[in-house]
């Protein structure tokens, strides 16, 4: 760039207002739009053009113009940063026009308010960078520019995502986040109070634009749905057309909540139209501007903002509180900032005695929450500083510089300067660490702050910011006070449709989006515990959901049990059953010698009511829990034990059979009556039974099992027999005992004795095989512990038919018949 000491004018410079100059060694650019400038007549590219229109003025930037000041006037106070270096700067209003900042750029590039390309009027120090408050589309405009001649170009307000490619930006650093880490944070927050269905506004400029993609990216991957996307479009000439449609679509859709994302330059357009006054609406904007509107609407509004974070710096509201006309006396915003100080918001200790006249409209200049991006320009200008300040120490090994050695290290300042703000990192007066990522964005995060209704008062009640730790990157104040102005009760419900409650899952309704779904029970054995699932959860196989399907209980463990009025009758049974076969046994035991009692086979008849005694009591194993042991014994014990009762009855029979065919005259049989022959079979057919048992242990034993299948919500504790061809061989041993016995039996009922055991032995197989025939289809169908209780019952019933049709004839001669207890009526035939 050339240099020059001669003034220069062009034409357009002079529809730029003046801006604010301060000399220095090396001098900062400044782009602070304090008005926003409404042009009558739009460029037309065949006349010079014309900057008339309306400047509204926008009287938070003025605390970003101040922080400017502030800053650098502490920069030069330093003793520490940039010793005997002073900083100058120059700031220019562009009134947040694009053709302006051209002019403004210009006129900083050239060093005097006379914007000619390529010259440098040098009346001050070399220019090291420019710090801007553009609006994101203009910033990238300028950023076409300063890179030209490679200027670091510093942004406190521009989060445009496409400016973190440094490849097409390479001289471009912010002090605020990227637009991309405010969607997210937005995502977050939606999530947090699971608000699945929302409404956008944005306005028609790129950037938001592209914001409203990313918002639509994250909202989606977090199973949320955006019910309508609306534009605002301010230059439009059919733009009342275009705010009644809006309007028509916040009052008729059904979410309760809307995002308004606009840039700044849009927000006179947006803040006073009617959608505010639409009940019931919670808003979620991403710019601090629209918090001040017309009070009148401030009730009828729910509001919440992300705004990049702030941090109260008390030297700046020192020097906030001591601007007065004397500091910059040309400039009206001073007068103006001046005038505010008579307002009774103000605090004693700055208000100041005013006349009637002086009053002003203006109350934004107490309200230190709201003091611009005043912290962030506070960043911009300390780091610029720093990496001044770095750069001199590397330079030259020290900071002390003079004459000729300072001139030549500032000699391309802005070419060696990127490498030291890309290096950057420093403790701010705040002491935070500050520096830059790899995209030249400031690793800082976004307050989540709340308007407080009907005031212009506002609370933080929550942060996001991408770069903390895990777990600190998002959080509430739930006990902020602002949360009982915002909802009364509790955050309204924004969904397609109401959320499922525990117990339900979501069913995604044909042709709707996914967040518009029907709610549908949890099948049976499924759970639900949360609100929204996708799919029900399995309960374990040992539990069971409770009635509401919201949490699994464990399953009831059902066994016969001694406690329950089945087990409890049944053991009433056996044990009297049990008696009587003991009292059976101690009459036939007393009646020994008679001859009924010795007729029958004594000691078989003592085995046949030891082993009936036996059955009874093996029926009590059957109830309880089962437990490994348990489960062994009960087939075992009972298998062998009704396997002496049968053999002993076969042997009984045989032994009938054979008495009176050794009667006969010449008969081979009597050699082998006795006693022998009746334990022979006894032992040999018990033993049988034994060796099957014995080899059903080995292959394999009955065991406890937990059966979670058969009844819905229950666990049926019984004991799997193992191996079921072992269980049905041990019952068919015995019914080929009892069929044996039966055919005996029934070919001998027919002898001549009065008393004939016989028959009475044929009843009781009778009653047996009954019983044990009708107890197969039984047990099968039978489940859980009625599968016991059929298997007691039919060891009951055929063991008392035993006891009964064998042993009640011969006790009702002892007892009740003595006569007849004589050989001479036994052996009497029936003729006789």
């Amino acid at each position: 760039m050339a240099e020059c000491q001669c003034t220069l004018r062009n034409y357009l410079s002079t529809q730029l207002q003046p801006g604010y100059h301060r000399d220095g060694d090396i001098m900062i650019g400044g782009l602070v739009s304090l008005e926003n400038l409404f042009l009558l007549d739009h460029p037309s590219f065949t006349t010079i053009p014309s900057f008339e229109g309306h400047a509204f003025p926008i009287s938070l930037n003025y605390y970003n113009f101040l922080a400017f000041v502030s800053a650098v006037e502490e920069i030069n106070d330093s003793s520490e940063l940039l010793p005997n270096l002073t900083l100058g700067f120059h700031i220019y209003n562009p009134n947040s026009n694009l053709f302006l900042t051209y002019i403004a750029a210009m006129n900083i590039f050239s060093g005097m308010d006379a914007g000619i390309p390529n010259y440098s009027c040098k009346t001050s120090g070399p220019l090291a960078a420019v710090i801007e408050g553009l609006p994101a589309e203009q910033s990238s405009e300028f950023s076409s520019l300063s890179r030209i001649y490679h200027y670091p170009q510093i942004s406190y307000t521009s989060g445009n995502l496409v400016m973190s490619d440094t490849v097409k930006f390479p001289y471009f650093y912010r002090t605020v986040p990227s637009e991309v880490h405010l969607c997210a944070g937005i995502v977050r927050f939606l999530k947090h109070f699971g608000w699945t269905w929302v409404g956008i506004l944005a306005s028609s400029d790129e950037s938001s634009m592209r914001a409203v993609q990313i918002l639509r990216k994250g909202i989606e991957e977090s199973e949320g749905c955006i019910e309508f996307v609306e534009i605002i479009h301010p230059s439009s000439s059919l733009m009342l057309q275009n705010m009644t449609n809006v309007y028509q679509t916040v009052i008729t859709s059904s979410t309760k909540v809307i995002i308004l994302y606009c840039n700044r330059e849009y927000t006179d357009y947006i803040k006073y139209t009617p959608i505010w006054t639409v009940p019931g609406k919670v808003w979620i904007i991403t710019t601090e501007w629209l918090f001040f509107f017309p009070l009148d609407y401030a009730e009828s509004k729910k509001t919440l903002a992300f705004i990049v974070a702030k941090k109260n710096i008390p030297r700046f509201h020192r020097f906030v509180r001591e601007v007065n006309p004397a500091v910059f006396p040309s400039d009206s915003y001073t007068q103006m900032w001046w005038k505010d100080l008579c307002n009774d918001q103000c605090p004693e200790s700055i208000q100041r005695s005013c006349s009637n006249n002086e009053t002003s409209d203006y109350i934004m200049h107490c309200d230190i929450i709201s003091s611009g991006n005043s912290y962030n320009v506070y960043n911009a200008v300390y780091g610029l500083a720093h990496a001044l300040h770095d750069m001199m120490a590397s330079s030259s090994g020290n900071t002390t510089l003079r004459g000729a050695e300072s001139e030549t290290i500032l000699n391309f300042l802005p070419w060696k300067l990127h490498h030291y703000l890309k290096h950057l990192h420093f403790q701010n007066i705040l002491g935070e660490d500050i520096f830059f990522d790899e995209n030249g964005d400031l690793t800082i995060g976004y307050d989540i702050i709340s308007m407080i209704n009907g005031t212009r008062s506002n609370e933080i009640v929550g942060h996001y910011n991408r770069y903390a730790p895990p777990g600190k990157d998002f959080t509430i104040n739930e006990k902020a006070n602002a949360w009982k102005d915002l909802f009364s009760q509790a955050p309204p419900q924004s969904g397609c449709n109401p959320n499922c409650r525990p117990g339900f899952r979501k069913l995604t309704k044909e042709g709707k989006p996914i967040c518009c779904y029907d709610c549908i029970p949890c099948s049976e054995g499924e759970i639900s515990n949360q609100t929204d699932m996708d799919t029900c959860i399995t309960c374990p196989e040992d539990q069971w959901p409770n009635q509401k399907r919201d949490t699994c209980n464990p399953k009831e463990i059902i066994f016969l049990s001694y406690k329950e009025p089945l087990g409890l009758t049944l053991t009433f049974i056996i044990i009297f059953f049990f008696l009587i076969t003991a009292v059976i046994l101690g009459i036939f035991i007393n009646y020994r010698d008679t001859p009924i009692v010795r007729a029958n086979n004594r000691d078989l008849s003592y085995i046949l009511l030891i082993s009936l005694m036996l059955c009874f009591l093996c029926s009590l194993v059957f109830i309880g829990r089962p437990e490994k042991v348990t489960c062994i014994l009960r087939q075992m014990v009972f298998g062998i034990t009704f396997s002496i009762s049968l053999s002993s009855v076969l042997a009984k029979t045989i032994t009938v059979v054979m008495a009176f065919q050794a009667t006969k005259p010449g008969s081979k049989l009597r050699k082998w009556m006795g006693s022998k022959v009746s334990n022979s079979i006894v032992i040999s057919c018990s033993l049988l039974q034994a060796l099957f048992c014995l080899i059903w242990l080995l292959i394999a034993p009955p065991f406890p099992y937990f059966n979670t299948r058969s009844e819905t919500g229950t666990i049926l504790t019984e004991c799997n027999e193992g191996s079921i061809v072992a269980f049905y061989c041990v019952l068919g041993y015995l019914g080929f005992l009892a069929g044996i016995s039966f055919i005996v039996a029934l070919l001998a009922r027919n002898l001549p004795d009065c008393f004939n055991e016989a028959k009475y032995i044929t009843f009781s197989m009778l009653v047996f095989c009954s019983v044990w025939i009708s107890f197969i289809p039984t047990y099968l169908s039978a489940r859980g512990k009625y599968t016991v209780a059929v298997e007691i019952f039919a060891i009951l019933a055929s063991s008392a038919g035993l006891l009964g049709c064998i042993f009640f004839p011969k006790c009702y001669i002892i007892l009740l018949r003595p006569e007849r207890n004589n050989r001479k009526y036994l052996t009497k035939t029936r003729n006789d």
